[in-house]
């Protein structure tokens, strides 16, 4: 008998790629019923529900608002933005999982550098050493966990922020990568493979998928991609670690939190730490994983120049 529970899906307002709320539509689409969790009531909390999806607001740090959400689901997604409470909303969750005892299946995002990490590493960031932390509690936890471990995101601040506004302003891709390769990930094909996880999880219980995209290729590789999907020449510019941090990162506001992981991930792609490619993406859902080209040219207006973003 298909399982009739609704699906609860954490961080389901969206982050980067907002994976959380992709994967809601994604359910939504098959019919599957669904439990979202957000922060807060807003825009976003009634983009959900007009999808069929319930919706209940809550802290995934708060043990209570976790098993209010938790009671009637059998299948779960847990995921959250980039936090320093990630750690706590993780052992939460997995608490409140056990006592709730009813879990067919938990999945949990994680990311693929803590497939190079040890008990003793320190060249990660905080939140990437969160995530190392957080998949020994599940496993520690007996929980039917499944981990999903994307490489970077395409929709990063890297690429869809920094990247996106220096090829506008002047067709250059100025990031501190040097000979440094990557495989990026489109969000949706993330995803789509939590969804179909979700969707018959019996198989997947105990695996861990990582998930790249295409190929693995550097930055000068990856360039003639942005060109041939905007159709204008686009190059790399390799500039200094520090001089990227001062001048593009720093200069977005963001989070010391956040600030620093999306800075140890630019270093981390100059220590070549981001040359991975897998098959896990085509295995789990059929299909090879988005390009940079058919990424780019879906969000070509991202890396438009400014004049061309004035005209009529």
């Amino acid at each position: 008998m298909p399982d009739v529970s609704p699906v609860l899906v954490t961080g389901a307002a969206g982050g980067v790629g907002a994976v959380g709320r992709t994967i809601v539509e994604l359910l939504r689409n098959r019919e599957v019923p669904v439990r979202a969790f957000v922060h807060r009531e807003d825009e976003r909390a009634e983009a959900l529900r007009s999808t069929g999806a319930e919706v209940v607001v809550g802290d995934l740090a708060e043990a209570g608002d976790v098993i209010h959400a938790m009671t009637g689901c059998r299948r779960m997604y847990f995921g959250m933005s980039v936090s320093s409470r990630y750690l706590q909303a993780t052992v939460t969750v997995a608490a409140a999982a056990r006592e709730y005892g009813k879990l067919a299946a938990l999945v949990n995002i994680s990311q693929m550098t803590v497939s190079q990490m040890t008990l003793t590493s320190t060249t990660e960031s905080a939140q990437q050493r969160q995530h190392w932390l957080c998949e020994q509690v599940f496993n520690w936890s007996g929980l039917p966990a499944v981990h999903i471990r994307p490489s970077v995101f395409l929709e990063n601040p890297i690429f869809m922020t920094i990247a996106a506004s220096s090829i506008a302003r002047s067709d250059t891709m100025r990031l501190p990568f040097g000979s440094g390769r990557t495989s990026p990930i489109a969000a949706r094909d993330v995803a789509e493979v939590i969804a179909a996880v979700l969707v018959d999880p019996t198989s997947h219980i105990g695996r861990t998928y990582e998930l790249t995209g295409p190929r693995s290729q550097d930055m000068t590789a990856m360039a003639t991609e942005y060109s041939a999907a905007l159709g204008r020449p686009i190059t790399y510019v390799d500039i200094p670690l520090q001089q990227w941090v001062d001048q593009e990162l720093n200069v977005l506001g963001l989070p010391e939190h956040l600030r620093e992981h999306v800075a140890t991930m630019a270093r981390l792609h100059r220590e070549n730490r981001y040359d991975r490619l897998t098959h896990d993406v085509e295995a789990v859902i059929g299909r090879q994983p988005t390009s940079v080209h058919g990424w780019v040219a879906g969000h070509a207006a991202l890396f438009a120049r400014p004049e061309a973003r004035r005209k009529p």
